[in-house]
């Protein structure tokens, strides 16, 4: 079906009426009498193909048909597969979303974003947890924030029903370099590191429940990087 279909996009030897046509080639160019170009297809043993009709006059080339059309239908898809298909891979949390759950969504949106495609991050608010409403758009900033080196926010946090949606598409090649805040982040976070290490190695001992994170420990890692994130935005 799709050779027929093909076919029927050009004309060839008598179906061309014209009075001339410009027949074209690796010598270059030259326009002829249309019964000229097909006596010269009969002598090299090929078929006039019309391969431009609209032209003045049509253009033509002298080839095997079959050869032609195979030609055409391996430049479609060499031209397909050059195409690029941009997917919206999505990304869903809960309003409570757990550190480490939150790192491992995290890690999967970079990749989508470093792949091309573009990432609809989302808080589900099952129940009474619209109550925690806020909470739900500062985990959105801060994801934002933690990818802008390979996206971009298309769209701000919005309540959608019982969703708040985030959209982030991937920025192009060569134009995620990190900002300031990112080095700055990155900075605080080694050092912070660095001397939670020491301290372990000076007087290692085991972590009291009084000491853990409270509940609320993601919660206010978000809040602060949705407050570096608003900042940013702001400076821009």
């Amino acid at each position: 079906m799709k050779n027929d279909k093909m076919k029927s996009q050009y004309r060839i030897n008598e179906q061309i009426r014209v009075r001339e046509v410009r027949i074209v080639g690796d010598e270059g160019s030259s326009v002829v009498p249309t019964r000229d170009a097909l006596n010269m297809a009969r002598e090299q043993g090929v078929d006039l193909v019309e391969i431009s009709p609209n032209a003045n006059p049509p253009v033509c080339r002298l080839i095997d048909y079959s050869k032609f059309l195979y030609q055409q239908k391996k430049r479609q898809k060499e031209m397909k597969a050059k195409q690029v298909k941009v997917e919206v891979k999505e990304i869903r949390f809960g309003p409570q979303t757990d550190e480490h759950d939150y790192q491992f969504k995290l890690k999967h949106a970079k990749e989508f974003l470093e792949e091309g495609n573009k990432v609809r991050a989302y808080v589900f608010f099952r129940g009474r947890s619209i109550l925690f409403k806020e909470q739900g758009e500062v985990l959105l900033l801060r994801f934002a924030n933690d990818l802008e080196e390979v996206g971009k926010v298309e769209s701000m946090p919005s309540l959608e029903g019982k969703k708040m949606f985030l959209y982030l598409a991937p920025k192009k090649a060569g134009s995620a370099k990190k900002s300031q805040q990112a080095r700055d982040r990155e900075a605080a976070e080694a050092e912070a590191k660095e001397a939670k290490k020491a301290q372990q190695e000076k007087a290692p001992q085991t972590e009291t429940a009084s000491e853990m994170p409270a509940n609320g420990g993601l919660f206010a890692n978000a809040k602060i990087s949705a407050d570096a994130l608003k900042k940013l935005t702001e400076e821009k």
